[in-house]
């Protein structure tokens, strides 16, 4: 049984991007970005069968056409296409495949050239164009919707579009965006029968560190109705080398390693707990394991190993404070992570209103009084009353996944 649904993403400035969401969400996924001028109706058979093939496919309207937003301030220039293929990928479960034709592949590439890895698992580029004026964009994108049967009607796309797409440093973006991405590509030259593409062995194409590149004859149009099992044939064998299709393997059991990895699915910020000794001097250590509590009174926790070297200082305060972690202090996580004795020399602190060290660069900062301590095991609870909470909402989080310190896919 087919299951299929229109989904609705947010882009970029707030633009909703309009999609068919096709298939099971658990399969491996594939957005399909069709090209200026067209619709994602120009994907349709190809986004049954690769649902088929049992793939999970977003089948993408570009904003400005079909049934995504057209942008009230006209904003069609390529960073906002850029920023909103990042705000759909960053809202994805999983790490789909790109598959981007046309002038969507320089979209495509840009908007993965700092962190593919994070943000897709392959990217598939059909016909990528020669680098051109704005004005040859719009006579590709014309003569391909003819050619497909899917003209440029009024009501399908947002006239203001070619007008306010600019070209400009388009090359010298993508010669540097390329190699940064070291995600298994694909460039397939003939699929749409674009005549002012380039070939796939020269131009930044040929500069992707991990890529293929295929010619085929497409007699124009590979992904036309009649022709659509031969076009998948080329996308399946890509993905099934590339992003197989498995069985998840769940690991089982309840020793020490298996749950310490099984804990670590659980995704986290960091955080660091600061306080004084009873000589005066800081003491301070990095956890993870923080949550809040309750509101009414305000009370939050942390969780800290018996072992570690500043439990027993801990185990004694009255006041302490829990820094929560922004991106750029990974340094002082691993510094206070560690065993070295002199955690403070070298980073920047001060004492807090209540008493308590704390670290000003932080994203977040609770200044607590002692509230209740808890044995749990090889840890005790430390629960805390906040007396203040500051924040900076600029900044983004350090996370913690599976033994690895991460980052937001998106701002």
């Amino acid at each position: 049984m087919s299951l299929r649904y229109v989904r609705e993403f947010k882009g970029f400035a707030g633009v909703r991007i309009e999609a068919d969401d096709i298939g099971w969400a658990d399969e491996p996924s594939i957005v399909l970005l069709h090209g200026f001028g067209q619709t994602r109706k120009v994907w349709e058979d190809v986004a049954v069968g690769l649902e088929q093939a049992g793939r999970h496919v977003i089948n993408v309207d570009l904003r400005g056409h079909g049934g995504s937003d057209w942008s009230s301030d006209g904003r069609y220039d390529i960073d906002a296409f850029v920023d909103d293929l990042r705000a759909v990928l960053g809202q994805m479960r999983t790490r789909p495949v790109v598959v981007a034709a046309t002038h969507s592949a320089w979209i495509a590439t840009m908007a993965l050239a700092e962190d593919a890895a994070m943000l897709a698992s392959g990217l598939i580029l059909l016909d990528p164009p020669a680098h051109t004026d704005a004005q040859a964009v719009k006579v590709s994108a014309e003569k391909l919707s003819a050619a497909l049967g899917q003209g440029l009607a009024p009501s399908e796309y947002d006239s203001k579009l070619f007008a306010s797409f600019g070209t400009d440093g388009v090359d010298a973006r993508l010669a540097q965006a390329a190699p940064q991405i070291n995600i298994p590509v694909l460039v397939v030259r003939g699929a749409l029968g674009a005549s002012d593409g380039v070939d796939p062995q020269t131009g930044f194409a040929s500069t992707f560190p991990n890529v293929e590149a295929i010619d085929v004859d497409g007699g124009g149009l590979l992904i036309v109705a009649e022709r659509t099992e031969a076009f998948n044939g080329l996308l399946i064998d890509f993905l099934e080398r590339k992003q197989p299709r498995f069985i998840p393997e769940y690991r089982s059991g309840s020793d020490a390693r298996t749950l310490r990895d099984a804990m670590g699915c659980f995704a986290t910020g960091v955080t660091i707990i600061t306080a004084h000794a009873p000589d005066g001097r800081p003491v301070g250590l990095t956890a993870n394991s923080f949550t809040s509590v309750s509101l009414d009174p305000p009370l939050l926790l942390v969780c800290i190993a018996n072992n570690s070297g500043s439990a027993e200082v801990l185990r004694g305060i009255d006041d302490f404070a829990v820094n929560v972690l922004q991106i750029g202090q990974q340094p002082v996580s691993n510094l206070f992570a560690g065993k070295s004795e002199d955690r403070f020399s070298g980073t920047r602190w001060e004492v807090g209103e209540y008493g308590a060290p704390i670290l000003p660069s932080s994203l977040g900062i609770f200044e607590c009084k002692r509230h209740t301590l808890h044995e749990a095991g090889d840890h005790f609870i430390l629960v805390g009353r906040v007396e203040k909470a500051s924040f900076e909402p600029r900044r983004d989080p350090l996370l913690y996944f599976r033994g690895k310190y991460r980052r937001l896919h998106f701002t």
